[in-house]
């Protein structure tokens, strides 16, 4: 029997999976699945949006900005089949968060344990770049996802989009969030009220991960001081 939390997600994610509110992104992610690059020709694309994934009961939220056109998009989970989550989950198994650093197929037994992933906006976009009203449409989303994910006490966002959304949605829930709003940086921490604790950590993508903009250092003491300040125990 799933807890109400669980339950709550569940039924969530299958209003996440049938969303057509933005046709720009429907059109995109389709088109993608319609016409893969050589190396994922013959693979059945997801093609829909992706909801999140991870611990109903985890303390720590991780907030990305949207699934890739050929990682999420392809495999219906989140940071699964691309570089960006070669590097996310092995971090999170470091840290104790994942019981294995396998990345590649949603079906590959890859469990979070205290963690939850999810992103802003829940389609691929173009050139990874939604536009505002497709952010906002996909709002309300991440807005229940906080809300059913009463446990959580931590709050990774994985760039500054992931930052900006993630106030957006806590400011629409009614969490007390400073004024001026908190910079996006890697390490950065800002507390709202007595509820999140917001971190930022530079996005895991090829272009940040392949120029060292971010190291295995920068990202495991990030997701060191989450276990921290979450009181999770491995």
């Amino acid at each position: 029997m799933k807890s109400g939390a669980a339950a709550g997600l569940a039924e969530l994610a299958e209003e996440v999976h049938g969303c057509f509110r933005c046709p720009r992104l429907v059109a995109w992610r389709e088109a993608e699945a319609a016409a893969p690059p050589k190396r994922f020709r013959g693979q059945d694309y997801w093609a829909r949006p992706v909801s999140g994934f991870g611990d109903p009961a985890a303390r720590i939220v991780i907030v990305g900005l949207a699934p890739a056109a050929h990682g999420a998009n392809r495999t219906g989970r989140m940071f699964t089949g691309d570089r960006s989550g070669e590097w996310l989950y092995a971090a999170l198994h470091r840290a104790g968060l994942a019981n294995q650093p396998t990345w590649e197929r949603a079906d590959d037994g890859l469990r979070l344990r205290d963690a939850y992933i999810t992103s802003v906006v829940k389609c691929a976009p173009p050139a990874n770049k939604p536009t505002v009203e497709e952010r906002d449409n996909c709002l309300p989303y991440l807005e229940r996802e906080l809300e059913l994910l009463d446990r959580a006490r931590v709050v990774v966002a994985l760039g500054k989009f992931g930052w900006d959304g993630f106030l957006a949605a806590a400011r629409s829930i009614g969490v007390e969030t400073p004024r001026p709003k908190p910079q996006f940086g890697h390490g950065a921490e800002a507390a709202l009220g007595e509820r999140f604790t917001l971190l930022g950590c530079f996005h895991p993508s090829q272009q940040n991960t392949f120029t060292g903009k971010l190291t295995v250092p920068m990202i495991d003491a990030v997701f060191g001081r989450a276990v921290e300040l979450a009181g999770t125990t491995r």
